[in-house]
């Protein structure tokens, strides 16, 4: 192998790079744009969620319930019968529907224990989940309050001093801001690296590479070594400009050890975008398999939920992907501020993967060559 080749065919791979303009425009929203609107679009709270209150009982009690519900949480309630409530769920115009019976006070005073019906359009996920256990609180305190004749806070017989380590005030965006740049490096370290071999393909230079004193290694390596840093600049950007900058959220660990673990995982994903290159005879082609990579690959890597809370199969199978390991180094750097001799299992790891994709690829490379030549 020589270096100057890679370096000279790295060169080519980056101006070829600069003529691409969809490309270009991918790289720049997924590290500016897609960031912000991935960290700013997480819901904090249950925020205007609108609610539909049947009263039936038209009592004190119920009126209580009924003024409980106001902005910002939820809407104003909006009084209807119960003859409307379907179809007012069926057009999406509320999220949660609370049918108050008649006769509740009456019951609740002769000790009786009536039920409150609460319909939820679960189709809301997030304001579903987070919503149902704000009504039934509501709701409870209202009802034992009026109960009690009097309006107090209760007292726990137990204080429970809740310390919340590395995000203190439980802002769902500084975790949202990160985990973007690890799907977004991970994503297109390999629509990069697979798409240069379909354009050196689709183009026919790839038959110029043929003829020239040129290896297949060194084909590949230049290719993995110039999107591989196009990825890692436009991950130190986010980092500095968006994340810290913009959105302030604060980095515990090291930027530069979090890049370094990155340049290794963008060898192994970089090689995968070879392989993949390989096997997709087109553009369209490439795309489909991509989502059948890059899915699995984001979803079950631990970065939107913890593998402990995941079938042991799957969690046996995705200790082969780099993204599981690199998802635990740059959580354990960015969010808790670890040092190398923290994270120095996952760097292995993932070099030891990386290593095994690029030997895998680069037989696959070759072969292609051959049948090329």
């Amino acid at each position: 192998m020589r270096g100057s080749n890679v370096f000279r065919l790295g060169v080519k791979e980056l101006r070829s790079l600069l003529r691409d303009p969809m490309m270009l425009v991918l790289i720049l929203y997924a590290f500016s744009l897609g960031i912000y609107t991935a960290a700013t679009g997480m819901p904090e709270t249950l925020y205007k969620a609108p609610i539909a209150i049947v009263d039936e009982d038209q009592s004190p009690l119920s009126n209580r319930i009924t003024s409980a519900f106001y902005p910002p949480h939820f809407t104003r309630p909006s009084l209807v019968t119960s003859a409307e409530v379907d179809r007012r769920m069926d057009n999406g115009q509320d999220t949660f529907a609370l049918d108050i019976p008649p006769n509740l006070q009456r019951d609740l005073l002769a000790g009786r224990t009536p039920t409150i019906q609460l319909n939820i359009d679960a189709t809301r996920m997030s304001q579903a989940f987070t919503g149902g256990g704000y009504i039934q609180q509501i709701v409870n305190g209202e009802v034992n309050e009026f109960v009690a004749h009097v309006r107090k806070a209760s007292v726990a017989p137990v204080d429970l001093d809740v310390r919340a380590r590395f995000n203190p005030t439980l802002a769902q965006s500084w975790f949202g801001a990160v985990m973007e740049i690890i799907n977004n490096v991970t994503m297109l370290s390999i629509v990069l690296t697979g798409a240069a071999l379909i354009r050196e393909r689709e183009h026919g230079t790839i038959e110029h590479l043929l003829v020239m004193p040129v290896t297949p290694f060194e084909i590949m390596a230049s290719k993995v070594w110039s999107m591989g840093l196009v990825v890692l600049v436009a991950c130190a950007f986010a980092l500095s400009v968006v994340v810290q900058g913009v959105l302030k959220v604060p980095i515990e660990g090291s930027i530069g050890l979090f890049l370094a673990g990155a340049a290794l995982h963008l060898f192994a994903t970089t090689s995968m975008g070879i392989f993949m290159g390989t096997i997709a005879r087109s553009m369209p082609q490439f795309g489909l398999l991509l989502m059948l990579v890059l899915l699995p690959l984001q979803m079950l890597s631990g970065g939107m939920t913890p593998q402990e809370s995941m079938p042991e199969f799957v969690r046996i199978v995705m200790q082969a992907a780099p993204t599981t390991h690199f998802v635990k180094m740059s959580q354990a750097i960015l969010y808790r501020g670890a040092g190398f001799d923290v994270v120095w299992p996952q760097f292995l790891e993932i070099g030891v993967i990386g290593a095994i994709f690029f030997t895998v690829a680069l037989g696959r490379f070759r072969a292609t060559l051959g049948a090329m030549a």
